[in-house]
């Protein structure tokens, strides 16, 4: 795809937006188009809502639309439909979904953010295609709509002129590409300095999730296994109780583990608990007793014991360490 146009007009971009929309799946390709403005591009950004009110975000921000849905007469060059947490009840919003369809009729590009993919899906425009969504939601992805190949390990896609892009920051990487199908490399290089994030990002999404890390196992009954685990990591999951809900062995069942991970079960499941308390702690406030009972490992010393091993670190060093990026500490304080 190249839209390059030298010497013409200026690249239109709408994004669509909506009540409960996620504020960075918005904010962060229209920096992006905003940036590449001072380095040689020439984008033209108007956000467009149904009614062509204002918005507010699920972060409770107000979006102020430029114009309303039936305004958007001539073709544009992209068209940005970000995502929402809410994404379960706006797939059931017909009028929504009708908008979604209309907008890409007259755009040469469609590119979602995040949870946006479920929008695309559920208005018809990605049978067929490969796409992406948030690593979470990509397995809900694929039940809910299987005529689309859903990628889970990719940052973004691309299948015609169907763009669809990972968790929220990953809207940034997709943009970027654009820039770079527009204007080139040295552009997309010099707004990915300016914005101080990879112009090309290392690894896919695999690397947040240990579930989505684990080899893909051939046997169904394992796969039931680990997904249980990875639903409800305070739940009992000892080795005992894990095989006979499965209606295995103990032997059977740790021979899975060893022959289709490559680890026992104890491992994998203390890995999925660790991951579940590191979210707990980078998002809350709950005490360690609390992170520890709702991810299995039962008491704030046994929370300690996996910290330490795993990470070198105590539950309440890796807290700290997402409380402040640093910035503006002076040496001298920092005993």
């Amino acid at each position: 795809m190249n839209h390059k146009r030298p010497g013409t007009g200026p690249l239109t971009v709408i994004v669509f937006v909506f009540p409960g929309v996620r504020l960075l799946d918005v904010t962060g390709p229209i920096e992006v188009f905003a940036s590449a403005n001072e380095f040689g591009g020439r984008y033209e950004v108007q956000i467009a809502s149904e009614d062509g009110a204002e918005v507010v975000t699920s972060a409770g921000t107000r979006l102020i639309a430029d114009l309303r849905v039936d305004e958007v007469r001539e073709p544009c060059d992209v068209l940005v439909v970000p995502g929402g947490p809410e994404w379960e009840a706006l797939i059931k919003d017909d009028a929504l979904l009708d908008v979604v369809r209309q907008l890409n009729e007259k755009a040469r590009c469609t590119a979602s953010v995040c949870t946006g993919a479920f929008l695309l899906a559920a208005a018809g425009l990605l049978d067929g295609r490969r796409a992406v969504t948030h690593w979470q939601n990509s397995q809900q992805l694929a039940l809910r709509f299987p005529s689309v190949e859903v990628q889970p390990d990719a940052i973004f896609v691309r299948d015609g002129r169907m763009m669809t892009s990972a968790g929220v920051s990953a809207g940034i990487d997709l943009s970027l590409a654009l820039v770079e199908d527009h204007y080139g490399a040295e552009v997309a290089r010099a707004v990915a300095k300016d914005m101080v994030v990879f112009m090309q990002r290392p690894g896919g999404q695999s690397q947040f999730s240990v579930r989505s890390r684990a080899p893909h196992s051939r046997q169904e009954v394992l796969r039931r296994v680990m997904d249980a685990v990875a639903e409800k990591p305070g739940a009992n999951h000892t080795v005992s109780a894990m095989a006979r809900g499965a209606g295995l062995s103990v032997r059977h069942l740790t021979r899975l583990f060893h022959e289709e991970v490559g680890t026992t079960p104890a491992r994998y499941v203390e890995q999925i608990r660790l991951e579940a308390a590191q979210v707990l702690l980078e998002t809350g406030d709950d005490p360690m007793a609390v992170v520890a009972r709702r991810t299995g490992f039962g008491s704030p010393e046994s929370l300690r014991r996996a910290f330490v091993r795993q990470l070198g670190v105590t539950p309440g060093a890796f807290r700290a360490s997402f409380r402040t990026t640093g910035v503006g500490t002076s040496e001298a304080g920092s005993a």
